[in-house]
């Protein structure tokens, strides 16, 4: 059954022809919708290519690819605002690790899912790829989020 327009009512980025592109930090811009099953435990995965922020003490521009997964609890992320939201960093100067806890901790405060990671895979600077990765479970998904933890570590090291 299509959403109703009561369900998308906090939904008012996707499909306007305004938009406007906010060039600072803007974590207002994040907009949700209702999770129409609850009852499952699913992860959603959305993958966020171009992701570009400010060196901190430089100025100069870091490029990465941010992916974010969940087990949404009651609302979800609407993905043209987490691509706004995400293109506010363009001009925000943060190392990688504090960017992927920012937008972790965000997404936290806007959703309260049961479980979230946000990887950033930024691109070589000075020789040196910086791969953070940042979760978050809530009680009943602590071991999930232990494992999903011991999986990346093990993924980049081959073990």
């Amino acid at each position: 059954m299509p959403r109703t327009d009561k369900e998308l009512k906090g939904v008012t980025l996707l499909g306007n022809q305004h938009t406007a592109y906010n060039f600072g930090y803007t974590p207002e811009v994040l907009e949700t919708f209702e999770n129409k099953h609850p009852e499952n435990e699913y992860l959603v995965t959305l993958d966020c290519p171009e992701f570009t922020s400010l060196c901190p003490k430089t100025g100069q521009p870091d490029f990465g690819k941010i992916i974010i997964s969940y087990i949404p609890r009651v609302k979800m992320v609407e993905s043209k605002s987490l691509k706004l939201y995400l293109f506010s960093f363009r001009n925000h100067g943060d190392f990688h690790e504090d960017c992927v806890n920012i937008i972790m901790n965000d997404l936290i405060a806007l959703m309260d899912p049961k479980y979230i990671e946000v990887t950033g895979l930024f691109n070589p600077r000075g020789g040196i790829s910086i791969i953070p990765f940042a979760n978050y479970a809530d009680p009943d998904h602590r071991e999930f989020a232990a494992q999903r933890k011991l999986d990346a570590l093990k993924s980049r090291t081959n073990g």
